[in-house]
This record gives C-alpha cells, structure tokens and sequence, in this order.
C-alpha cells in the first residue's frame, strides 16, 4: 500500500462524501439562509468509475487507522484502541512516570478495571467501527446504482471486499459490546436513524455470510501497488477466527485447514532457527510478509503515498497522522529523563515479564529491561536502557529496537511512526487452530502446532505446560505480547477472576454501549447489564 499514485487526489475526492457541510452566512436575512458546500463532488456525480469505487473502499479501510487516532476535536482521541485492548489487560498497566498525565487519566481508569459508559474510549471506538461499516455499505449499494460503469466482475469484487470491512467492522463490536446493532445499510431517513441491539446469534451468521461472500469474491493475492487490501484469504481466516469466537470448533478447523493448504501464509523464517526471527516479525522493512493476514497500513517516509486516506476525524490533514502515534504513546517519557520527547504512557507488568521462559527470545524482542540497548526517534545508535523512566522498570519494545529506529520510519516531528500494525497474523491464527483442536480432543495435534511451529521458530523447545489449554494460554500471552487480542482472551476464556482477583465483576466481559449513543437512540439501543 506504499506505492500508489494519485492518492492525495483520491484523499480529496473522497472525504468530501463525508465531510459536513460548511455552511456560509452571506447576507443573512430573518427567512433565507445561503448554504455553499466547500468541495463540488456531490455523491450523485461520485460511484461511477472504478477510481471512484476504489477511492470509496481506502476511505472505509481509513477508519480503521482512526482506532489508533490522535485528534483534539471532535472524539478528543487520544490512542483509545491501546487504552481499550492494552491499559484493561495484565499485560500493562499505566506508567506513573509518563508525560501529559491528564490526558493519560482515562486509559489509568481502564488500567483500574474503573469502566463507565461515559468513557471517551468506547465512544470513540464505537463512532469509527459504525462508520467504517457506513462507508462499506455506501459501497455495496452504489455498485447496483445504475450509473457506474463497474463490469459484473468489478462489482462482484468490490461488494466483496466491502463486505469483508463491514463482517471485520461488526466482528470487532461483536467482541466489545456482545450485542452492538448491525448495520447492513445506508440509513437515509433523519428521523429513523438509530438501531436496536442484536442478537449473538444474528451478528454471528450476518458476519460469517458477508466473510463467505469476501472469499467467493475477492482475489487470492493483489498486485504490488494494492498489497494490504484484503484477500479472499484474509476473510477465510476471519472466519475461523469468528467460529473460534463461536465456539463452533469443527468449522473453525475446516476454515483454518483450508487457509493452511492453500493461502501461501506461512511463518517467517519458519524453517531457519535463528535468535532474529521473531523479530523479524515487527521490522517496518518486512511489512507484509508471507505471515501478515491483516495489517493495518500507515504511510511513510512521504504522507501522502498511503491509500488508506487516514486522520479524518480532523479538520486538518496531519502529515504525521498517516503513521501511527505509537512511539509517541509507547515509547519512554522525556519528562523522566529519557531521549526522544516521547510519552511513555505504558508499562508492561511484572506478570508478563514472569510468562516468559528462560532464554525465550520473544522476551528481549517485545520488552525493554534493565541491560537493555534502547533505540527510537533520533536514538539510532542506541544508549542503556534506564528502568527509572518506568513505574515497573520495563517498557514496551515490539515495533522498536534497532530494526526500527532508522529515521525513515519516523514523521519529520517524531510523534509518528510507519510501521504497520500487524493486526492479525499467521501465528495468531495457528495458534486459534491449536486451541479448536485442543477443544474437539485432538490435543496431541494441538501440541504439534505449538511445538513445532510457534515455538521452533524462536527455537524453544516442548511447552513447559503439560495441559493442553494450559500450554495454548501461555503461547499466546508470550506470542501476542501488546497485540490486540489480551482482552478478548481474557473474556472469551472466562478467566476474569483467575487474572484480576477481586478487582474482577462479571460484567467487564462486555464493554458499556457509550451512553452517548444510548441518549441518541431514545433508548432503543439497550446498555450491557451491570453498567
């Protein structure tokens, strides 16, 4: 996604389909009001070419860059995706060293398991789910608008990628909320624009129909120029997410077999043991890779060379926005002393450090420790790590390092960096393939795969585990380490209670729906019990 031409042009283009009308008073008289939009491309001059149609799918792929947005209008975003699957886990807590500790304040709330429906996390993260579903949807019903010149083939594909954003869309709400409304077209009428909750049963057939239709529609890989859109692939795999979720393990199996035989996925380096190959993995010149499922894209070393039209909940087109603020948060905090004029909001915990084993190089390559050579912005050459610039001694390191401090993978102010956030990879998926498995009674295969795969590739050998969930558990603790996934082990496993003990309440297996969006429906959309 780093190579296409013409993209700021499709930038222009297409926010002005979303973006709200100015409104212009000129010669303001008791009865007359003069309305002039600031762009002239109307929707009904719009969804005509495949330029159009491809500019209208990066614009629904854009919104899922703003979970990790950055922005102080609107939603005041402050990197809520972290703060929602990070600060909540055991994984991290808070750093009570870090810099800006006011705006820190509501990921510490989630850090202390203090979850309200008030909190700006949830509505910001609900806001831009709904609306990449809403931009997916204007895709699907424009390919049948009687205007476009889209052969039969190029609707089939766009409706079919479309339809993979909006199952992803609604597969993550799913997850956070249980019952979030689906949403599976464009609302036209003012009046009647809110949505009931759904059903568990309904979200899980709506969503694995629109992932059966992606992979009967969408191409098995893309051309260089569109590496990072989804593949027919990408969907099948979501899909045996989605049944593991379900727990309908025998469809998760066959869904995950098919992707095994036939995709091309395969774990990176995965035949050569050596110490680097984990690290691999986050290096911002390997995005992408043969273990890459889903990545989500950001741009660099020039802004305006990245498709997925990113920061539009601002008014103002930040060149650093189109890479992630994840240095800025993750990083060590400059008010602690440490280079980089970083934030440093997140500690990993003494919990997680203990997950690792011995000699396990997945500890060195995700978390910073005391004796460790500590890189990021302007820090190419590398000093000691300080454990003073943390609360716990540690700090996140994944997407760091060496491999990741040339400053080409930088934003010109350093709050930003380019490096894809790889959001659902080949590891991963074994490992969901292990745990159904394990769940249908073929354990000793299960184990096969965690042995001999996930951890021969970092050159371990058996799981010290000898339960079979046991051992799954830990491998994707240590595996996952700071990727999006901690949280919804946590609930899916119902393990709550055995990781927070006291702190725990059954209800933080679902997030609060944002009261802000109960409020807007009239009570129509119903809140999680407990909240």
């Amino acid at each position: 996604m780093k190579n296409i031409i013409n993209d700021k042009k499709v930038w222009i283009t297409v926010t002005s389909l979303f973006l709200i009308v100015i409104v212009i008073l000129g010669g303001i008289s008791c009865n007359k009001l003069d309305l002039q939009p600031l762009d002239k491309v109307t929707p009904a001059e719009y969804y005509i070419t495949p330029a159009d149609f491809d500019g209208a799918t990066f614009a629904a792929y854009s919104a899922l860059q703003d979970w990790w947005g950055t922005s102080t209008e609107t939603l005041s975003e402050r990197g809520e995706f972290w703060a929602i699957t990070l600060a909540t886990t055991d994984d991290i807590t808070v750093n009570t060293l870090a810099d800006n500790q006011g705006d820190q304040a509501r990921a510490k709330k989630l850090d202390n398991l203090n979850i309200e429906s008030s909190d700006i996390p949830f509505g910001a993260i609900y806001t831009q789910l709904y609306k990449g579903i809403y931009r997916a949807n204007l895709v699907i019903e424009n390919t049948s608008n009687g205007r476009n010149t889209l052969t039969d083939d190029q609707k089939k594909a766009f409706v079919a990628e479309a339809k993979f954003l909006r199952a992803f869309n609604h597969f993550q709400a799913l997850q956070m909320w249980g019952t979030p409304p689906i949403a599976d077209k464009v609302l036209t009428d003012l009046n009647n624009l809110a949505l009931p909750n759904s059903t568990q049963d309904d979200l899980y057939t709506f969503i694995l129909k629109d992932l059966t239709d992606a992979f009967n529609g969408l191409p098995s890989q893309w051309d260089p120029s569109n590496i990072g859109r989804a593949t027919k692939w990408t969907a099948r795999a979501f899909e045996g997410k989605v049944d593991v979720w379900k727990k309908d393990w025998p469809a998760a199996i066959t869904a995950f077999e098919d992707v095994i035989a036939n995709s091309g996925y395969a774990l990176m380096n995965g035949n050569v043991l050596k110490k680097d190959n984990f690290e691999d993995v986050f290096d911002f010149k390997k995005e992408n890779s043969t273990e890459s499922i889903f990545e989500i894209q950001y741009g660099g070393p020039q802004s305006d060379d990245n498709l997925w039209v990113f920061d539009d909940t601002h008014s103002e087109a930040f060149k650093a926005s189109q890479g992630t603020a994840r240095v800025w948060y993750w990083d060590a905090p400059a008010g602690a002393g440490a280079p980089g004029g970083n934030m440093g909001w997140y500690a990993p915990t003494q919990s997680l450090v203990d997950e690792f084993e011995p000699g396990d190089p997945r500890l060195d390559v995700s978390i910073y420790k005391a004796g460790d050579t500590y890189y990021t912005n302007g820090v190419t050459q590398g000093i000691p790590f300080d454990p003073g610039w943390s609360s716990t001694g540690y700090l996140p390191r994944k997407y760091g390092g060496i491999r990741n401090a040339p400053s080409e993978n930088y934003s010109p102010n350093g709050e930003a960096d380019f490096n894809n956030e790889r959001f659902f990879r080949y590891a991963d998926m074994l490992l969901l393939y292990a745990e159904a498995l394990i769940q249908t009674g073929r354990t000793p295969e299960a184990m096969a795969v965690i042995n001999n795969q996930i951890r021969a590739r970092v050159g371990l050998g058996p799981s010290p585990k000898a339960a079979g969930m046991d051992a799954l558990m830990h491998e994707r603790r240590v595996e996952l380490a700071f990727e999006p996934g901690r949280w919804f082990d946590i609930t899916r496993w119902g393990i709550g209670a055995t990781v927070f003990g006291a702190s725990w309440n059954d209800k933080y297996n679902l997030f609060p729906f944002p009261q802000s969006e109960i409020t807007r429906s009239n009570g129509l959309l119903i809140q999680n019990p407990g909240y």
